[in-house]
Parts: structure tokens; sequence; C-alpha cells
């Protein structure tokens, strides 16, 4: 068995290269598919590419529909979708991805500190599991694949 997997969320640590890490390091049969993690580019790849906008709703917008195509078809893709919450910013766009893959029927993983709790309560209500760290995720993938 093979896994393909989404990952969504935070994008101020390195907790998506731990995973890659110890997928490889476990040789899982993984493939790993995520965002545009550059935050300058995923910003401004609207108008960049469209045209510069006067009012940053527009610059916003273009560039959501665009980083949209992306995410919607990685979490349309992946066999199981992994939901990084930090605590630094409020991140809309990993809870929005949490909804997305839970109206699609994916298995989720969710993973954030236990201060977070609360506040994400809904979230971690959809989620398959909950976890705090990137190995607790390798683990997870790994008792999935086991033969």
């Amino acid at each position: 068995m093979s896994l393909t997997i989404y990952l969504s969320g935070e994008i101020h640590t390195d907790w998506r290269d731990q995973i890659k890490q110890g997928i490889t390091e476990k040789g899982l049969d993984v493939r790993v598919l995520a965002p545009v993690t550059n935050h300058e580019a995923s910003d401004d790849v609207g108008v960049n590419i469209l045209g510069t906008e006067d009012k940053p709703f527009w610059k916003d917008r273009k560039g959501a529909g665009i980083n949209a195509i992306r995410t919607q078809t990685g979490i349309q893709s992946a066999d199981v979708v992994v939901v990084r919450f930090g605590d630094k910013y409020k991140q809309w766009n990993a809870a929005f991805d949490a909804g997305y893959a839970a109206a699609l029927g994916k298995p989720l993983i969710v993973m954030h500190a236990p201060d977070l709790t609360h506040p994400l309560k809904e979230v971690d209500g959809a989620a398959f599991a909950v976890t705090e760290t990137p190995q607790q995720v390798v683990d997870i993938l790994e008792y999935v694949l086991q033969a």
C-alpha cells in the first residue's frame, strides 16, 4: 500500500521537513504534497501574474484564487490530509483546508500544541487523529502502511 499526503498549515517552522525526514528514515511509501510555503511568493502570486491592484482585498483575492488551484488539487489528490496549527498567527486558511478535507471525506490528522485544544475543538472533532509532533504523524503513517 502507498499513500499520498497533503501537508497543510503554518509555514514558519520545519514541521514538514521533519515529517518528510521521518518518512524517508522509515522507508515509507508516501508521496508528499504541500502548498507553496514561501510566504512572499504565495502572497504576491496574483499580482505578479495578473497585474497590480490598488486595494489589498483584490490583491489577496487574486492570490487566494491561484493558490487555491494548488491547495484544492492537492487535498483532492491526497489519501490523508495533515493540518498543522502553530502558535503564531491565526491560521484561518489551515482551518479552511481542514474543513474542506473533512467535507471531502478525507482522513484528517491535525497537529497542534495542547493550548490550542479549546479553540480548535471543532477541527479536532473532525480529525481521525490529533497529534502534537511530526513524529506522531510519521508513526501513524507507519502504522497505517503496515502489511
